[in-house]
């Protein structure tokens, strides 16, 4: 790649930015309206910020999004799963099985972050040809490693800020964190219960509802198994079906089938 063509793309790069950055300021001043209970904070964190993640693999995945979006007939999706890896590598059978007569589609990445989504709502078609009746929404177990919890919170607000700023008539199930690490012991346990603690107050039981699923993963005491994740992030096959199970209730009332 020579010189002037690196210097076009990061100029393209920066300006895109700008633009996504515009945005998230317009979401951010619908704060009192969405997400009002979580803290609005003097400097606009990181997370909340559009960017692009740093990841070969992120961006390898967002190009084939790409073209999945661009062959798809968007104005049929009803249901759309928007999040990160958790999301992207949801056991195929077990999606098909609860989501595949719902005209569903999944716009998961793996390594995606608050930040990561936000950049990648700003040039998505959502608000445009695509309008489903439901959004759910997990992000966030990428950015929990922060300890300032309030940042990741916010991010996640943004999101939300965002989604319903582009498709006011979709509703929004979130779904908090989901727990990781082996024991109830592991450094993540914490952040995570503090974020799901402020983003649960996102849910206006109108347009937002809130479901923390995480308890039904785990065993009396606490521990997350291999059986439900292997790795203690990612779901197993087991995993994936407790977890759309315990959320089918609430997918099953927001769609109304």
């Amino acid at each position: 790649m020579t010189f002037w063509s690196s210097f076009r793309r990061l100029t393209l790069g920066l300006a895109l930015a700008g633009v996504m950055a515009a945005g998230s300021a317009q979401a951010q001043a619908q704060a009192p309206a969405v997400c009002p209970a979580v803290p609005a904070l003097p400097t606009l964190p990181v997370e909340a910020i559009p960017a692009p993640v740093p990841v070969p693999y992120w961006n390898q995945r967002v190009q084939e999004l790409d073209k999945i979006i661009g062959s798809t007939d968007l104005s049929r999706v009803k249901l759309l799963f928007l999040g990160d890896s958790i999301t992207q590598i949801w056991d195929p059978q077990v999606f098909q099985r609860y989501y595949g007569q719902r005209a569903a589609l999944n716009m998961g990445v793996a390594s995606d972050t608050t930040q990561g989504l936000l950049w990648r709502l700003g040039r998505s078609p959502l608000g445009q040809q695509l309008k489903p009746q439901l959004v759910v929404l997990m992000i966030g177990t990428n950015n929990a490693h922060n300890p300032k919890t309030e940042d990741v919170a916010f991010g996640i607000a943004q999101t939300i800020r965002l989604i319903r700023q582009r498709v006011p008539e979709s509703k929004i199930l979130l779904i908090g964190i989901l727990p990781r690490g082996a024991t109830a012991q592991d450094w993540f346990r914490t952040p995570v219960a503090k974020i799901n603690g402020l983003i649960a107050s996102c849910a206006d039981q109108q347009h937002i509802f809130f479901v923390d699923p995480g308890a039904s993963l785990l065993d009396s005491d606490g521990n997350l198994s291999e059986r439900m994740a292997a790795d203690r992030l990612h779901l197993t096959a087991a995993g994936y079906s407790i977890l759309s199970t315990a959320i089918e209730p609430s997918v099953r009332a927001l769609l109304g089938r």
